[in-house]
């Protein structure tokens, strides 16, 4: 996990819905990427519950969060990850994520958060 200056790491503590701050996050990861920068996304606290599979918010009518995600890699944002011990806090298992986030330890994400000078959370 090295990281170069131009790096950004965002962190997503918020659950998708009841707030716009998910989704505030995830635009400004997008908006960045458009500009060439390399961006990581660590989902952490109540924000595991962004990366869950089969997501249904039609009946509060907002957008999908979990369709949102599932766009990342085709601007380049690739760099996803989940604390493992706070979907497990939660009740959830690392077979609801989406398959293209990284389920990573406790001890990762800080390494992680460490590697990077540039840290924006939400």
């Amino acid at each position: 996990m090295t990281t170069n200056s131009q790096d950004i790491l965002i962190l997503q503590r918020q659950a998708p819905y009841g707030s716009s701050l998910a989704r505030e996050g995830i635009d400004y990861a997008l908006t960045s990427a458009a500009y060439d920068q390399n961006i990581s996304i660590l989902f952490l606290g109540d924000g595991v519950f962004q990366t869950l599979k089969n997501q249904d918010s039609t009946g509060i009518q907002l957008k999908n969060h979990g369709s949102a995600l599932e766009v990342l890699p085709l601007y380049e944002i690739e760099n996803l990850y989940v604390i493992e011990e706070d979907l497990r806090a939660r009740g959830l298992t690392t077979d609801q994520v989406l398959d293209s986030i990284a389920v990573i330890s406790s001890a990762k994400g800080k390494d992680l958060i460490h590697s990077h000078k540039k840290i924006i959370g939400f």
